[in-house]
């Protein structure tokens, strides 16, 4: 029996992803495929490269600030003022993919292709508003060959399902412009059945509430979450078991809550064993 992990995407709290493996982990629990979207994807690269969840947490400690850090308000005065003002978004993303690459190539790893745990990122063009995805396996009998791309350096594909509208700018690639792969599918159930997983574990995050004082950031996760759960809604029901991790108030980049986000998922992880020992294995 072949088992997967799909990791849904939600900003920072990806890291909880991170915590979830661990307990998998310390509970002898065996994945044989993982995929993962936006933030899930950050945390699924490194895992099917075959860093440790624990070392993933530390990995995103160093270097997590450096990547989101943005500011938010010259960009939405600009946009207030004048609505035709070309918006690429406030970070590149190319600090995210370099960096990527270069945790890569410490295994000897270039490209998706070089990953042997097999492994699914989805993303969007954003310009033919179609789904991708990115990937070191192509499923037997595929219908749409063209719409997988394997030849792809790992910091591009993660930076690709990464590429947050506003936050980030589309992320190129050859004739492509990708975005954040959350946009049609914040969690790849169906895709990893496809490469070959026989059971899939769906880990996400419960939706934020809005509170008086909320700010902007926290409105654009509780609109994420809002678009991530009503996409994912189909691809949840063809997974056998899901973790809903809640990540107190957790907002879009906040840093500051890396450690407690790590531990939510760790601890939610550990509590779900059971259950998860009995629907996945009998």
């Amino acid at each position: 029996m072949k088992l997967g992990v799909a990791l849904a995407g939600g900003g920072i709290r990806g890291i909880c992803h991170a915590g979830v493996l661990k307990a998998l982990e310390d509970h002898h629990i065996k994945i044989d495929l993982i995929g993962g979207t936006s933030s899930g994807s950050l945390i699924a690269s490194l895992y099917a490269m075959g860093y440790s969840p624990y070392y993933i947490y530390r990995l995103f400690k160093r270097n997590a600030k450096k990547i989101t850090e943005t500011n938010v308000s010259p960009l939405l005065c600009s946009f207030i003022l004048n609505n035709k003002t070309k918006i690429k978004g406030l970070k590149s993303g190319e600090e995210l993919e370099e960096l990527y690459n270069e945790i890569a190539k410490r295994k000897g790893i270039t490209t998706l292709e070089n990953i042997k745990m097999p492994i699914v990122i989805p993303t969007v063009d954003i310009s033919k508003s179609e789904e991708y995805l990115l990937t070191n396996r192509i499923p037997e009998n595929c219908s749409k060959p063209e719409k997988y791309i394997t030849k792809i350096s790992v910091g591009k594909a993660v930076r690709a399902s990464s590429s947050i509208p506003v936050i980030f700018e589309p992320c190129p690639y050859e004739t492509h412009a990708f975005m954040d792969g959350g946009a049609l599918n914040n969690i790849p159930v169906k895709e990893l059945k496809q490469l070959g997983a026989d059971k899939v574990i769906a880990v996400k995050f419960d939706a934020e509430t809005i509170r008086e004082e909320s700010n902007v950031m926290d409105i654009v996760m509780k609109t994420l979450d809002i678009m991530g759960n009503k996409i994912s809604e189909e691809s949840l029901k063809e997974s056998d078991y899901l973790i809903s991790v809640y990540t107190d108030r957790c907002g879009l980049l906040d840093v500051e809550k890396l450690d407690a986000c790590f531990e939510y998922g760790y601890e939610e992880g550990c509590r779900q064993i059971e259950k998860i020992k009995q629907k996945i294995f009998g």
